[in-house]
């Protein structure tokens, strides 16, 4: 039996905001991943441990308060350093389309903006998991 994907959704910093979070960690469970959903309020550091010792293999952060550019980098460079930098790292919420490139040079895999159908998510996480089975 193949292992089942495994998804860490995450609300980084001061965002009290998870309702889109909860929609998407449904959808997700509803496809067939495992899903951990990590609740309001995270810091960097909880996030990448909690990623490391779930063994995820994606870490989903979702974001309404504007801080993506201090807390994304932030959460990039201690999955690197905790020797977790290959861990799929995708993203949604409210993120403005000039800071989309810069997230996607710094290691974001996909940025999914508001509205974004959650078959799509579903999709591209699958797709972009098996790209890089070995």
């Amino acid at each position: 039996m193949e292992r089942k994907i495994r998804v860490l959704v995450a609300k980084p910093g001061l965002d009290g905001h998870d309702r889109g979070a909860k929609v998407v960690a449904s959808a997700l469970r509803d496809a067939g991943m495992e899903v951990i959903y990590t609740g309001l309020h995270q810091t960097p550091e909880m996030i990448v441990e909690a990623a490391i010792q779930e063994d995820v293999d994606v870490v989903g952060l979702s974001i309404l308060s504007g801080a993506h550019m201090a807390l994304f980098p932030r959460i990039l460079e201690l999955l690197r350093q905790q020797g977790a930098g290959d861990k799929l790292v995708v993203a949604g919420g409210i993120i403005p389309k000039d800071d989309i490139e810069e997230l996607r040079k710094m290691g974001v895999s996909e940025v999914f903006g508001p509205g974004t159908p959650t078959p799509v998510i579903v999709d591209r996480i699958k797709q972009q998991v098996e790209s890089r089975k070995p």
